[in-house]
């Protein structure tokens, strides 16, 4: 019974290591445990300091996204999101991007309240972008999945406003 078991046990580590094997081959990069789902090809700074300090050196607008694991409307947020190729292509070329699960202690990044979904922009001179929300007047940052045409001309208008402020 024990060699039994001992050999199954084998086979077991064999066809996972082989498995392994074969997607490192495949070049399939492991899952970015920063995107969080948000996007797997998307650079994302692990801190708010962190995102400030590169959007200043590469003048690129940071777009800051505050969202909750179990919050509904934050899956469905994140959920097409990731999908969205216009979205993701502007994020990984054009932003410096954060995703936090947890407040930060600038309270520029919450005026109108701690909700969320919340995205916000933060441009290089380290402005918090009060003319840049979604559609909803008590929740100024606040984006729902419909609301992804209404994000990506805002993701647009930041960097237009860099070009034309800076």
């Amino acid at each position: 019974m024990m060699l039994h078991s001992a050999l199954v046990l084998c086979l077991l580590l064999i066809t996972v290591s082989s498995n392994l094997a074969i997607a490192i081959k495949k070049g399939k990069r492991p899952p970015q445990t920063l995107s969080r789902g948000w996007g797997d090809d998307i650079t994302w700074m692990q801190t708010y300091e962190e995102g400030l300090s590169h959007s200043k050196k590469s003048n690129k607008p940071l777009m800051v996204i505050h969202h909750l694991e179990d919050c509904q409307y934050c899956q469905a947020l994140k959920k097409v999101f990731a999908q969205n190729k216009e979205i993701q292509e502007m994020a990984q070329n054009n932003f410096i991007m954060l995703n936090l699960m947890h407040e930060t202690t600038d309270k520029n990044l919450s005026p109108d309240g701690q909700y969320v979904p919340r995205i916000m922009s933060v441009d290089p001179s380290l402005t918090v972008r009060a003319d840049i929300t979604g559609r909803y007047s008590n929740r100024l940052y606040t984006y729902e999945p419909q609301d992804l045409p209404l994000l990506i001309e805002n993701m647009k208008k930041a960097l237009k406003l860099i070009q034309s402020e800076l």
